[in-house]
């Protein structure tokens, strides 16, 4: 055979013992006791052996109280622990309410952070444009030179149109000199032309 572990024994006590207390070692000595008494044969180990159911007796009863205090003491450790257990649940109910509500929060705060970098952002663009009253008076400053600047466009165009129409007389009157020219020049040639003859005719 080999060797009994320390495990095996013990477990084998246990289901002998039932729950370890020694309760069933003691009713089985307690039932030897009561068949020993009613066997016996003389008065004093008649009284010996009922000393000795009595003792059994309470050690059975001690055992049995002490058990009762035991489960009291069980059903309270247990009841505790229920409690304890839903006051885990209620509080980490409670956490991951506070965890998602912690949530909302930084979203909350992310999204104030953005728009209040947004309006920065803005009122540093606005900074750099001039104020209404500014911007009206560059307006009015700007329509001012415009009408100017319109008026010297219309001057600049009636000088042109003037040098157009002085250019196109000039034109004409050179045309007209030219002409002159062409024909006084073809005049003198004929002129010359005529005169020859002449002149021939006095040399015979």
């Amino acid at each position: 055979m080999g060797a009994v572990t320390d495990d095996e024994v013990i477990r084998k006590r246990l289901l002998i013992d039932g729950d370890g207390a020694g309760d069933d070692r003691r009713i089985n000595l307690l039932v030897k006791s009561f068949i020993k008494w009613c066997n016996s044969g003389s008065h004093e180990e008649g009284y010996t052996q009922y000393q000795r159911m009595l003792s059994t007796l309470s050690q059975c009863e001690f055992s049995m109280g002490k058990t009762l205090l035991v489960y009291d003491m069980n059903l309270r450790e247990m009841e505790n622990y229920e409690k304890i257990y839903k006051d885990i649940e209620n509080n980490i109910a409670a956490a991951h309410e506070k965890i998602a509500e912690c949530k909302k929060q930084i979203l909350q705060a992310k999204r104030i952070r953005k728009n209040r970098q947004e309006y920065d952002a803005l009122a540093k663009v606005i900074q750099h444009h001039p104020d209404r009253h500014e911007t009206l008076k560059q307006l009015e400053a700007l329509g001012k030179e415009l009408q100017h600047l319109s008026r010297i466009k219309e001057n600049v165009e009636d000088k042109l149109e003037l040098r157009r129409k002085q250019f196109h007389v000039l034109l004409s009157t050179i045309h007209e000199l030219q002409q002159t020219l062409e024909n006084d020049e073809k005049l003198s040639e004929a002129e010359d032309a005529s005169d020859t003859p002449m002149v021939s005719a006095d040399k015979q």
